[in-house]
Formats: C-alpha cells, sequence, structure tokens
C-alpha cells in the first residue's frame, strides 16, 4: 500500500484518461447530413470539421461540407471516393460505415440540438487544453515569459474561447433592422434631450453628436495646452457622475443613465488626474491642491468633493507605453468585473502596437484598428485622444484640420468621428504688444475679452451627423469646460 503511494508521489499529474466527447452524437448528426443535405445549412452556423473529437467524423464532416457547399451531393456514395483510402475509416469497416451513418439518422428537427452538444463538448476540450498550457507553461521557468504576459495571454485565449459563436451573427433581415432603428430612436425620444447615446454633460455638444454611441470610436485632437485632457477628464467625470443602474429599453440590466467609465491614463499618473477631477468638482485650482495651499473653506470643499466622488464608477489605469493587445483586455476584464459604457484612452500615440514592424504609420493603422474593435467588441464608445502635428503652428489660422492629425490616413479613417479642442485665448495670449504700443494694445485687449474662458471644439468628421463647430466655457483655473452661456439666455434659465 505504501508502494502505491510512493509511486502516485513520484508519477506526474495525471489527466483524465478520455477527453468529453459523444461519438453516438457524431455518428448521428453525420448520418442526418447525409440522408439530408439541406440539415447542413441549419447547423453550419453552429460547427465546424475540428469540433469532432473523432478524426474521421471530422474527415468526413470537411468533405461533405465542402461538396454541399459547391452545390454537390454528400452521401454514402458520393463520398465513397474521396475516403475509400482513409486509414482511420478502415479502421471502421471502410465505405460501409458511411452506409450505417446515414442509416442511424436522427430526424431533422433534433439536428441543431445535436449539434450544440458537439460544440458544448468540443469547447470543454479546448478549456481542459488551455489549462495544461497555462499549468505547463507557468511551471517552465523562462526569462523571456514574464508571468504579468502569461496572464493577459491566458485571458486573451479564455476570452476569444468565450466569444466564439457569438461574432458570427451573420445576415439579418431588413425587418429585425429597422425594428433596432426605431428601437434606438424611441430610446432617444423617451430620454429628456432626445439623445441616443450617453451624456457628455455639454448641452452644445451633445445636440451636435447626439450623445456619445456604443461602437464609436471618437477621436478627441488638439496641440499641447488646448485642454484635451482636461475635456476628456470632464466628460468622464460628467458620465461617471451620471451614472444610474436599471433595466435598459433592450430589457437587460445595466446603466440607464451615465455610465461606468474605464481611463487609460498613460502620459498622466491616476492620483494626477484624480487631482484634475477634483479641482473641477470643488472648485479649488488645481495648483492650490498640489501645493497645499487652501483656505479652510476651500480645504473643506475639496473634501466634500472627494467624499463625493468615492462612489463615482470611474476605474484609471495609469500604466504607461501599453500594448493596444493589453488595452483590449484589460477593458474586457473592467466589463466583466465591473461593467464599462465609456472608454477613454489619453493618448493615442502613446500606446504600442505589436512591435511586427517599424514603420510608425503602420503602428498607428494598427492602434486605432484595434480601438474600434474594441468599440465594437464591447459595444461601448471609445475616445482616443490624438496630438496634432505642429503644421498648425506655421498657419495664420490656428483652427486645426483634418490634415493635422499625426498619421493621419488611418486615423481619420477608423474614427467615426473626429472633434478638435481649440482655444484662441492661448494663441492671443502670445501675442500681447508692448506697453508701449497704446493703439495695439487696446485693440489686443479688445480680441481677448472676446475669447476670454471660451474654447471651440470643431467637430471635423461625423460619421452619423453633421460637422462644424460649438462654443463651450473654458475656466483654466479648474481645468473645466462648461456650456457657455449664450447673450440671450443671461438673466434667465441657463444651461
Amino acid at each position: 500500500m505504501n508502494e502505491v503511494r510512493a509511486l502516485r508521489d513520484t508519477a506526474p499529474e495525471t489527466v483524465p484518461d478520455t477527453l468529453p466527447h459523444n461519438i453516438e452524437a457524431e455518428q448521428q448528426l453525420l448520418g442526418a447530413i447525409l440522408t439530408n443535405n439541406d440539415i447542413f445549412d441549419r447547423i453550419a452556423s453552429v460547427i465546424r470539421a475540428e469540433h469532432f473529437y473523432d478524426p474521421v467524423h471530422s474527415r468526413i464532416f470537411e468533405i461533405a461540407a465542402a461538396r454541399i457547399q459547391k452545390n454537390a451531393l454528400a452521401s454514402p456514395v458520393t463520398l465513397k471516393g474521396f475516403l475509400e483510402d482513409d486509414a482511420g475509416l478502415k479502421e471502421l469497416g471502410g465505405p460501409s460505415y458511411l452506409v450505417r451513418l446515414a442509416g442511424a439518422a436522427i430526424s431533422s428537427f433534433a439536428a441543431r440540438d445535436y449539434a450544440q452538444m458537439i460544440y458544448d463538448l468540443a469547447v470543454r476540450r479546448e478549456l481542459i487544453a488551455l489549462g495544461r498550457d497555462i499549468s505547463a507553461k507557468a511551471a517552465k521557468v523562462d526569462v523571456a515569459s514574464e508571468p504579468k504576459e502569461q496572464i493577459v495571454e491566458a485571458e486573451q485565449r479564455l476570452y476569444k474561447l468565450g466569444e466564439q459563436g457569438h461574432a458570427e451573427r451573420g445576415f439579418q433581415s431588413f425587418l429585425k433592422a429597422v425594428t433596432d432603428a426605431v428601437n434606438v430612436a424611441n430610446a432617444a425620444y423617451q430620454r429628456d434631450g432626445g439623445l441616443a447615446g450617453i451624456s457628455t454633460g455639454l448641452v452644445d455638444l451633445d445636440k451636435k453628436l447626439g450623445g456619445l454611441h456604443p461602437s464609436d470610436l471618437l477621436i478627441l485632437a488638439g496641440r499641447p495646452s488646448m485642454g484635451k485632457t482636461s475635456l476628456a477628464t470632464n466628460i468622464a467625470f460628467n458620465v461617471a457622475k451620471a451614472y444610474k443602474r436599471g433595466i435598459t429599453h433592450e430589457g437587460h440590466e445595466g446603466a440607464v443613465e451615465g455610465g461606468v467609465v474605464g481611463f487609460f491614463s498613460l502620459e498622466m499618473s491616476a492620483e494626477q488626474l484624480a487631482a484634475r477631477i477634483l479641482s473641477e468638482a470643488s472648485e479649488v485650482p488645481s495648483e492650490q491642491i498640489r501645493r497645499g495651499d487652501m483656505t479652510e473653506a476651500e480645504f473643506r470643499r475639496f473634501v466634500e468633493a472627494a467624499k463625493a466622488l468615492e462612489t463615482c464608477p470611474l476605474y484609471i489605469d495609469d500604466t504607461p507605453a501599453l500594448p493596444i493587445s493589453q488595452v483590449a483586455a484589460r477593458a474586457r476584464r473592467l466589463k466583466r468585473t465591473h461593467g464599462l459604457d465609456v472608454l477613454m484612452v489619453d493618448y493615442l500615440q502613446l500606446l504600442k502596437g505589436t512591435g511586427k514592424g517599424d514603420n510608425r504609420v503602420n503602428e498607428v493603422s494598427e492602434i486605432t484598428q484595434g480601438l474600434k474593435a474594441i468599440a465594437k467588441e464591447l459595444n461601448i464608445p471609445v475616445i482616443a485622444l490624438s496630438q496634432l502635428s505642429r503644421a498648425v503652428e506655421s498657419r495664420d489660422d490656428k483652427r486645426p484640420q483634418l490634415s493635422d492629425l499625426r498619421e493621419s490616413g488611418s486615423i481619420e479613417q477608423d474614427a467615426d468621428v473626429v472633434m478638435f479642442v481649440f482655444r484662441e485665448e492661448y494663441y492671443r495670449e502670445r501675442e500681447k504688444p508692448g506697453d508701449h504700443e497704446m493703439e495695439k494694445m487696446a485693440q489686443w485687449q479688445q480680441l481677448m475679452e472676446q475669447v476670454h474662458g471660451k474654447a471651440e471644439v470643431v467637430i471635423g468628421k461625423q460619421r452619423h451627423g453633421p460637422i462644424g463647430s460649438v462654443e463651450l466655457s473654458f475656466e483654466g483655473r479648474f481645468t473645466r469646460f462648461g456650456n457657455l452661456v449664450k447673450p440671450w439666455q443671461q438673466g434667465g434659465d441657463s444651461y
């Protein structure tokens, strides 16, 4: 007895003798296809040849599928010629095995259930194989294979396995597409403000965009000091602050107002980003927060704002130089664990591609395609910030254009919306004439009065709506963008 125990202790870890499978289900499904080729169309979206456990069954299915897709008959007689020399089939009795399969055929109405069973068992086998791979890689101590990288790789493989069967939607009738469109329009009609997407908290921007729409990639671009990050944090804060959970118009539980926000901050630390948001919420200038130079009243406002923000579903990841694959993996994980309704990336040029090529334009193209894929896969709006080239500075009119986007081809092509942040005040401040030039000084002061505290969001591209400009207010001390009160709104109700 002790000898047996000792042998067991020294033996390698045992694995199940047989992996999950159901040979009878495979036989009956193949028999049904061979007797009625129309069944193949019903089950083709569920299983493929590699989902069969028995390699012979896999080859039979593959040849039958190839013939049916060419509008040729797949029967024991027509398949016989293709499988006569198959060693595996010979072991099962040769071509007569095909006749036995057809004889054991199930009724056609149960075919999809059998196909689903075969698929589910194949997924179980893949899970077992994945578990073994993870275990083997973890056991092998290799300098080139970091544990963190192994976790990300395992997550990606698991997610890919989980998503099989969901991505292939195939054709849908125009009636279904119209019904979906009417449901979206109805949701917009029911909401205050008539938005189909998530509100940014900036009324005029919402009117132009219709809110932030699921599966959209929005690029927010600008030169340094224009306030890209400030606008992104403002929108993130507004969305998270408005978050309310309930039953959505699609009938499942989720955000009915606002949303859960994920923020990839590749440039600033999470603490710096939080300080910006707290500055906006508490109306205490960010430089005073950094220095700790606050009055008692300001500090009280700051602490109260911090308490109010504790419950905001805003998640910040400040890992620098993230590869696009990790952004996708982390976004999926956040959606799975806490939910995810809006994703922010600050900023696009700080992300990394796969590193397979040294061409930066191709790398940026891979990154923008990856961000668009995340938006579609997770069905959320993705807002990515982007730097602009210096070409803007050399022009008299400093308003940004699509051609100013760095590596612009792919960014412009993949984005659903391209917006530019522009503050004329920033440039006018640098044109201040000397004190002795009285006339120029008067003109400059008049110009400064017109542009002071104002910002523009120029929409250069929008797939679903108009392009144009939206005016916002900007309070530099609190790095806060807001709704601009129009002259005709003075003294009355304003946004």
